[in-house]
C-alpha cells in the first residue's frame, strides 16, 4: 500500500496537532481563583497518606477541604498551612524532649 506525499504530511501535521493539544492539557493545573487545587490522590501521592488518612485529618478538622458533588479537593494554601503546622508541632515536641532530658 502507497501513500502520497500530500495524503502523509496531512496525517502528520493532524497528529502533530492532536499532540500539541495534549501536551498543553497536562501541563495545565487544576486552579480555582489563581490558586491550584489539589484531589484525594494528589494529595495522597504528594503527603504519603492513605485515603483514610485523609478522611480523618477532614474530620478532625486539621486539613480543610471543599467539596464539589462527590469529589473533594483541597488548596495549594491550606495544604502549606498543614505541613507548616505539622512541622512546627514537631519542633515543639522536640524541644519538649530535650528539656526534659537529664
Amino acid at each position: 500500500m502507497e501513500i502520497n506525499d500530500d495524503t502523509f504530511d496531512d496525517s502528520i501535521r493532524q497528529i502533530l496537532k492532536l499532540l500539541n493539544e495534549l501536551l498543553k492539557l497536562m501541563k495545565a493545573k487544576n486552579r480555582l481563583n489563581g490558586e491550584t487545587i489539589y484531589d484525594n490522590q494528589d494529595l495522597c501521592v504528594m503527603l504519603k497518606l492513605s485515603k483514610r488518612s485523609l478522611q480523618r485529618l477532614r474530620s478532625l478538622g486539621m486539613l480543610p477541604y471543599i467539596q464539589i458533588g462527590q469529589k473533594t479537593f483541597y488548596l495549594e494554601s491550606d495544604i502549606l498551612n498543614y505541613i507548616q503546622t505539622q512541622i512546627e508541632n514537631k519542633r515543639t515536641l522536640n524541644n519538649n524532649d530535650t528539656e526534659e532530658s537529664p
